[in-house]
């Protein structure tokens, strides 16, 4: 390793999620020490195709437009050229793999944050920020999470999962089953994605029928969740086996919940940090955190997401996001910027962790013939 850190960033993506991708990665390039990094740009297009830039070298992308690289040259800037250098739907990561130290891969949804780019890192033995393959498919996976954490003893709301085909094959015994176990109002959302996409709060049958209809053009495995009058707290984790936590914050939507416009377009949501809470809520809260986190055996970052049910002083656990948005308005850099660590800290962290967690991977024997 040279005397700069060489990041590569990976973003875009095939998910609806593109977008807020574009955006991290634009604020990380903004935030990044250029005296500790060169920066690699790897775009991932809608289309499934691969595109390398070349070392940005401190010359900053002015918006997400510059992000979007295509067949040819493409400016980031007036300076820097960029080349494709994959072609269909081939990755260059193992091309660009003498090209970089660490990657950092900010794909957001499918394909990105459900073990698939980290599965390719993996074979290409490459550093990168976030949660492994395992990991990061669960945290998926609300589903399979949900799972993960009843294991873990963990108090979550009722739900029921149903599969795409189960919803097509048997509509009326699948609602006759919701209306039973959950009632109304209740939440449908498809299983793998993340930023609120595809969610929708059924109060009735119509809308809990339209509802399952738009979850399920997301994905094949739906979940329903019972709904809890409760107040929604999130808190960030930082770490590998022995992670910290941040303060814990509130999300108090405009809407009647926290959507996409919500999140990433504002839409009046107030985010209250550090939430006005008492302190056993937040001890409670930061210590389930980090069982659901090591239940997971998560790593470098995650953000886990709470209900409050205030009157009764009840917790449950909504979900742990191994990749939670970046953006500078995002939720997980604001609490760990009231904890005192700023963006530009959080990286430089994520970074070292990435590094140190692959360190501690190569220590693994791979030829069981070293034993004898």
């Amino acid at each position: 390793m040279g005397n700069k850190i060489r990041l590569g960033i990976i973003y875009g993506g095939k998910s609806s999620e593109h977008e807020v991708s574009l955006r991290t990665a634009l604020s990380i390039m903004k935030a990044v020490d250029f005296d500790k990094y060169d920066i690699l740009p790897i775009y991932v297009t809608l289309d499934g195709n691969w595109v390398k830039g070349e070392n940005l070298r401190g010359i900053l992308p002015e918006g997400t437009n510059e992000l979007r690289l295509t067949n040819g040259a493409v400016s980031v800037s007036s300076e820097v050229k960029m080349e494709q250098v994959a072609v269909s739907r081939t990755s260059p990561i193992f091309g660009v793999a003498q090209e970089v130290d660490v990657i950092f891969p900010v794909v957001h949804g499918p394909n990105g944050e459900d073990g698939t780019i980290q599965g390719l890192l993996e074979l290409a033995n490459l550093p990168y920020v976030g949660a492994g393959v395992m990991a990061s498919a669960v945290g998926m996976d609300k589903w399979m999470m949900k799972n993960v954490f009843a294991q873990a003893g963990l108090p979550q709301v009722k739900y029921v999962g149903v599969l795409r085909s189960q919803w097509e094959r048997d509509q009326e015994g699948i609602i006759a089953r919701i209306e039973q176990e959950l009632g109304y109002p209740c939440f449908v959302k498809p299983a793998n994605m993340g930023s609120s996409v595809g969610i929708s709060k059924a109060k009735d049958r119509q809308q809990l029928i339209d509802a399952m209809m738009l979850a399920a053009k997301f994905d094949r495995r739906l979940i329903v969740e019972q709904f809890v009058k409760a107040r929604e707290l999130e808190i960030g984790l930082l770490g590998n086996e022995e992670p910290i936590t941040s303060v814990v914050g509130e999300i108090v939507p405009a809407k009647e919940f926290y959507d996409y416009e919500a999140k990433y377009k504002g839409a009046g949501t107030e985010l209250q940090i550090p939430a006005r809470i008492p302190s056993h809520v937040a001890e409670r809260i930061a210590e389930m955190a980090k069982i659901a986190y090591c239940a997971l055996d998560a790593s470098g970052l995650s953000r886990a997401d709470f209900f409050w049910d205030e009157e009764n002083d009840q917790l449950y656990i909504n979900e742990v996001n191994t990749m939670p948005g970046f953006t500078p308005f995002s939720m997980y850099p604001l609490l760990f910027q009231e904890a005192g660590i700023s963006y530009s800290e959080l990286i430089d962290r994520l970074v070292q962790l990435a590094l140190e967690r692959h360190a501690d991977k190569q220590r693994n024997v791979v030829d069981a013939e070293e034993l004898e």
